[in-house]
């Protein structure tokens, strides 16, 4: 026994596609691009701005122990190992 046009064979999947592609051209409208940033993306933006800020923090600090001018506060330095562990 043969069976013939099982599934989808006759059908061209991009038809839908280029039917909806002439009707705008047969109206002459354009549908124009919009762009949409997520709370996300500007959240990673700021983010990015902070690490530039962290950033020249950083290199100044590097410059100080190069530099032979870079202080220890150990008070400081336990008071924050202190708080760490006494929030966890």
């Amino acid at each position: 026994m043969k069976i013939n046009n099982i599934g989808n064979q006759n059908i061209n999947p991009y038809k839908r596609n280029m039917n909806k592609m002439d009707q705008v051209a047969k109206t002459g409208k354009t549908a124009a691009d919009k762009i949409e940033i997520s709370s996300t993306a500007k959240e990673m933006q700021e983010v990015s701005k902070l690490g530039k800020e962290r950033q020249a923090k950083v290199e100044a600090l590097r410059d100080q122990v190069q530099n032979g001018n870079y202080t220890i506060d150990a008070k400081a330095i336990a008071k924050g190992i202190k708080n760490f562990y006494h929030q966890n």
